[in-house]
């Protein structure tokens, strides 16, 4: 070995010690630079939720192959938070639309009632206006002098008032003596003694009056009560 050799072997081991103290130095920096209250002993994994099976994989990974994963699931991360917002804005939307739907089935609902209200109505004022035509014949009649028939115009004035009540579909309930009482239509006023069977309808005192098969006003009917 040349001198001129050997001056460059110590040169080279003078450099890598050199070197070698310098990143002594940088991590003797480091540890100061900590919070005098941690050190290096007193770091404590256990607090940490660490699934050692990922340590170990990572440790056996490729940084790059690490590296692509994590781009891979940031990516993952941020698609999944823009369905979510989208999700979200989807639901407040379908929210609005239900709050608008509740509102017009309410003025709606508000719109139907005041109809109904208003086609009672009309449908009263046309049976009174009948009504009154009615009216106008009986005092007609009324109006006559003493010794006039008045019985054909009232006749006459009474069929005009069936006119008016069949077209409000208004029947009346007048059982046949003889009959079956029939408790829905018919008010038994007393037990008689009539030549009808027992139990029977024996007579009529006063009809009734149904209105689209509702009963306004039952019949008033005496029952037969046989002899014993």
């Amino acid at each position: 070995m040349t001198e001129q050799d050997a001056a460059d072997d110590t040169a080279a081991t003078e450099e890598s010690t050199a070197s070698e103290a310098q990143a002594d130095g940088n991590v003797d920096a480091d540890f100061e630079d900590a919070p005098e209250d941690v050190t290096a002993d007193e770091v404590d994994l256990g607090e940490f939720d660490v699934d050692d099976d990922l340590v170990d994989r990572v440790a056996e990974s490729d940084p790059e192959d690490i590296a692509r994963e994590l781009s891979a699931l940031r990516t993952r991360a941020d698609s999944l938070e823009s369905q979510v917002e989208q999700q979200d804005g989807d639901i407040e939307e379908l929210e609005e639309k239900l709050k608008r739907k509740q509102a017009e089935f309410q003025n709606y609902k508000k719109r139907m009632d005041k109809r109904r209200e208003q086609e009672q109505k009309r449908a009263t004022e046309d049976l009174v206006t009948r009504l009154l035509d009615v009216r106008d014949n009986l005092e007609r009649a009324l109006g006559q002098d003493e010794d006039t028939d008045i019985r054909g115009g009232v006749e006459s004035t009474l069929r005009q008032l069936d006119d008016v009540l069949d077209a409000e579909n208004v029947k009346v309930i007048d059982p046949e003596p003889g009959g079956d009482v029939d408790p829905t239509q018919h008010q038994v006023l007393a037990r008689v003694d009539s030549d009808q069977p027992d139990g029977a309808i024996a007579d009529v005192h006063r009809p009734g009056y149904e209105m689209a098969d509702k009963v306004l006003r039952e019949a008033q009917v005496t029952v037969s009560e046989s002899e014993e």
